[in-house]
């Protein structure tokens, strides 16, 4: 059976994303922006609470955007739109989202001062800004459990494509704050990702992330073999009676809109 990585990402985050639908509390007239939308689980649960309002998501990924509106359409959500696009620059309506959120889709910005400023300027003054992010690398133990595992003589830590540039939150005030948000927040969510409901699964989902790719590359295949017992032996480890799980903290970053 071929992976399903829009189903998987849902299933990974699921633990997170109860925390994550709570804290966006979205209201029935809201207009929403979902940034870095995938497969559009975020996004559809924010069109069945914004019933007389409407959400847009964005996303890079034409594939995952494709499955997004399947999915949408299967629901029978009527308020919803998907765009490809690069939230940094593109021409969003100005002064128009009463809410922007964003589920681990807000750390990949070339240049997230520009992106900010330009996110700040599509929302209302006082419009509500919820996003998740993972907290430091150190503190994910998918993060450092894997690549060791996968590159234990590794001087420098195998590259997660930036998934940490916002954990440090002195760092993400500064640049939010300097884009036009106020009264931020961090709240913690302490859960574990799930990587698959044994460890055949959780293997081949894991050998699939960049960052295994990346760890994997040009080393020769004995190694390469020997990395990946060590990984199918870190999963077997992880390996609980609900399945391959690893642990986890992230931030929910809320924040508003400062009035002119």
């Amino acid at each position: 059976m071929a992976f399903n990585r829009a189903d998987f990402y849902d299933a990974e985050l699921r633990k997170h994303n109860e925390h994550f639908r709570a804290a966006v509390n979205a209201g029935p007239r809201d207009r929403v922006l979902d940034i870095g939308c995938g497969a559009g689980q975020t996004t559809c649960d924010a069109a069945r609470i914004a019933v007389k309002g409407s959400v847009i998501g964005i996303d890079v990924s034409a594939e995952m955007l494709e499955v997004a509106r399947e999915r949408s359409s299967e629901q029978g959500l009527r308020n919803v739109g998907f765009e490809q696009g690069d939230a940094q620059v593109q021409a969003f309506p100005a002064d128009h989202f009463d809410l922007c959120i964003s589920r681990f889709g807000v750390m990949f910005f070339a240049d997230p001062a520009a992106a900010f400023v330009n996110i700040a300027r599509a929302m209302r003054p006082g419009g509500r800004l919820v996003w998740m992010v993972w907290q430091s690398r150190e503190r994910n133990e998918w993060a450092t459990a894997i690549p060791r595992a996968l590159a234990p003589d590794s001087v420098a830590p195998v590259s997660a494509n930036g998934a940490f540039s916002l954990s440090d939150p002195a760092a993400a005030t500064s640049v939010l704050t300097a884009a036009g948000f106020a009264f931020l927040d961090f709240a913690e969510v302490h859960e574990p990702v799930f990587y698959g409901p044994d460890v055949d699964a959780a293997y081949d989902a894991v050998v699939g992330f960049g960052f295994a790719q990346q760890a994997l590359a040009g080393v020769g295949t004995a190694a390469a073999d020997k990395a990946l017992q060590r990984l199918r032996a870190l999963l077997d480890a992880h390996l609980t009676a609900d399945g391959v799980f690893f642990d986890s903290r992230a931030w929910i970053i809320t924040a508003q809109r400062a009035s002119e």
